[in-house]
């Protein structure tokens, strides 16, 4: 256990955190002002959120006790917190007032300007009378942030839940997390002003500090909290001093690239004769966040039963991730991220670490794709030759992509298939319609983005595949086709791996995830010699840096899924697996080769023309309605759904 605090150990909740609750919108051009930025990314904000965000991510329970407007962007908070595992039963839900927001920009390595879009805003109007007693004498500790004891009604609530607190032998947490600009003591645009000193802020404060187990803040965080006269090492001494008077308190101090101090006793003559635990050297993109990702280091740590020597190292190495990149929650490391950054092998520099990136992308919350049977129609000649075929008009084939959702959707409900139907669609003229239909119901969704038969590979409508995904969902799933053989010319292959390693770099900046579909010439590859010449290709992608989260393969002998299986546990342990293409079999081929597909590494089936080419070609041809081709095309699916799911009875 830790050396100071005897958390409750029979408790479902490890960490609840009261206090901001909003959406981050961040600049997404570095170096400019905030007047001049042209896009935002939109992230989970406020520090409290970002606490309970942090402290989930890295394995524990955390909820959270705020409030949200009744609007998509208090859904989107609630959502993002879920994701990631907190408890949001405590978030309150308000009828009249929206979710707050806040602007923020990177300028320079000093300067990120602030802006706080918090008038009357939903998380400030927290109401006291709706603080769950219960719900906090199931919690093992509880935050609380200096922002909610500016107002009467934010210092009710938690004042309330302080109560419940104490009386519930929980350990209380402040973080003291001073913003001038929410105490009214600056100009509505200084939200990047981190310190103004006031009596009257001091006196509020001070009244509360006994209520605390655990104090945490800057060094400027502490000014105010002591009432110093001065922002000199003297009257560090001298506010952590009155604090003291105060509060036995344990009291963290954060001094930025320093580290952190630990004082549980008496205040010391000089603030470096305090216990001290150095931190991280590392280049700084945006201290935004820094200090939430600490704390939540800090309290998942000791939470844990970590020693502070242990705990700040952690808090210390958060700190330090968080600040070389882009936002605030989304920044937060998980577990394996910190299992490399302590392992000896990490890059010094943070932003260059790919391993470092990669994790962070793959070892977070992501949804769960255990089983996926996805119906294919990203096709775009082949519905265009079948218009021509039928004599038909081609303004019809957005009806008919659309009609194909339909026998997707009809599939899942009859198969309880929740949290297992993909479909997968193009997003031009012909699918456009049936691709927006399908996003959002929490499929899987991908989209090709290949010129259909270009070899060497060609992107469909662009030649700068990172500015298209700019407009994608992110949801949406990258689905490349690649012609590749390992032993085409080598100018040819250099060709088609330098357009792959472009894709990849831009998902990994969109945040999209790629799904890489490798099909061998046929001849180049004699029968009995596509298993290897697959797995060879697959190699050769690993070999030049690309990790994508899903392989689309044609079906491949039990040996042949047991080495891919092998080959991805040494290269990429992470990839979600792979999926099997239909190659336009016939439907009972195509079911019967599932029977060696019982290796975990395949994780479903993509098919396409084999469920709907027929029945598209009648349809067309006005030969059946659209409920006699929904009820086609579902039919066909469902028999490949029920064959993958029988695939263990063959072996």
């Amino acid at each position: 256990m830790s050396q100071t605090f005897n958390f409750p150990t029979d408790r479902r909740i490890d960490m609840a955190c009261l206090g901001r609750l909003a959406v981050d919108l961040y600049a997404q051009q570095f170096g400019s002002r905030l007047e001049d930025a042209r896009s935002m990314s939109m992230y989970l904000g406020g520090s409290s959120a970002n606490l309970a965000f942090g402290v989930a991510r890295l394995g524990l329970k955390s909820a959270m006790i705020s409030r949200v407007g009744n609007e998509q962007m208090g859904r989107f908070l609630t959502e993002s917190l879920q994701q990631e595992g907190c408890d949001t039963s405590q978030v309150q839900v308000d009828e009249e007032r929206l979710t707050a927001l806040v602007l923020l920009g990177l300028k320079d390595k000093d300067t990120f300007p602030l802006l706080f879009v918090r008038e009357n805003c939903a998380d400030m109007a927290v109401d006291a009378r709706l603080i769950d007693e219960s719900f906090i004498a199931s919690c093992r500790s509880l935050a609380i942030t200096g922002t909610h004891l500016s107002t009467p009604v934010t210092r009710k609530a938690s004042m309330t839940a302080l109560a419940y607190a104490k009386r519930h032998q929980v350990i209380r947490v402040l973080d003291i997390d001073f913003r001038p600009v929410l105490w009214g003591l600056t100009s509505r645009g200084a939200g990047d002003n981190r310190y103004v000193a006031d009596a009257n802020v001091t006196k509020q404060l001070q009244e509360v500090l006994s209520e605390f187990d655990l104090l945490v803040g800057t060094e400027e965080e502490f000014f105010i909290a002591g009432g110093a006269k001065g922002t000199s090492n003297d009257d560090l001494i001298a506010s952590l001093r009155a604090v003291r008077a105060l509060s036995k308190a344990t009291l963290v101090v954060k001094r930025g690239a320093l580290g952190c101090c630990v004082i549980e006793g008496d205040i010391p003559a000089n603030i470096n004769d305090a216990p001290t635990y150095k931190g991280e050297n590392v280049e700084v993109l945006n201290v935004l966040g820094a200090g939430d990702a600490f704390l939540s280091g800090l309290m998942a740590s000791l939470l844990q039963g970590k020693t502070w020597a242990e705990s700040t190292r952690v808090a210390n190495a958060c700190g330090a991730i968080v600040v070389s990149r882009h936002a605030c929650s989304a920044a937060m490391p998980t577990p394996a991220e910190l299992g490399h950054w302590f392992g000896g092998s990490r890059n010094p520099k943070v932003d260059a670490d790919q391993q470092l990136a990669h994790l962070h992308r793959v070892t977070a919350a992501r949804p769960d794709w255990s089983e996926l049977c996805v119906m294919a129609f990203d096709h775009r000649s082949q519905f265009f030759d079948m218009v021509r075929e039928a004599s038909a008009n081609e303004s019809r084939i957005p009806a008919l992509k659309k009609l194909l959702v339909k026998a997707a959707e009809q599939v899942e409900h009859s198969h309880q298939m929740q949290g297992h139907t993909g479909v997968l669609i193009d997003g031009g003229a012909y699918g456009a319609d049936a691709l927006a239909n399908a996003t959002g119901r929490g499929w899987w969704v991908g989209r090709p983005v290949e010129l259909p038969g270009s070899r060497p590979l060609r992107f469909d409508g662009t030649r700068s595949i990172g500015s298209a995904l700019i407009h994608w969902p992110t949801e949406q799933v990258v689905k490349c086709l690649v012609h590749y053989h390992p032993d085409d010319t080598f100018e040819l292959r250099l060709e088609q791996e330098q357009k792959v390693l472009e894709l990849w770099e831009a998902t990994r900046a969109s945040g999209n995830e790629l799904l890489l579909e490798i099909i061998c010439p046929t001849a180049m590859t004699p029968a009995g010699t596509q298993d290897a010449a697959v797995l060879r290709s697959i190699k050769r992608f690993y070999n030049i840096g690309v990790k994508p989260e899903w392989w689309k393969l044609a079906p491949m002998q039990t040996q042949g899924w047991a080495e891919l299986a092998t080959l991805v546990a040494e290269r990429d342990p992470h990839c979600r697996g792979a999926v099997i293409l239909g190659l336009n079999q016939p439907l009972q081929v195509l079911a019967d080769s599932f029977a060696s597909a019982t290796n975990p590494i395949v994780k479903g089936f993509m098919v396409g023309r084999t469920l709907w080419a027929s029945a598209s070609l009648s349809w067309l041809k006005n030969e059946i309605d659209d409920d006699a081709f929904v009820k086609q095309v579902a039919h066909n699916f469902a028999t490949l759904v029920d064959a993958w799911r029988k695939r263990h009875s063959h072996v």
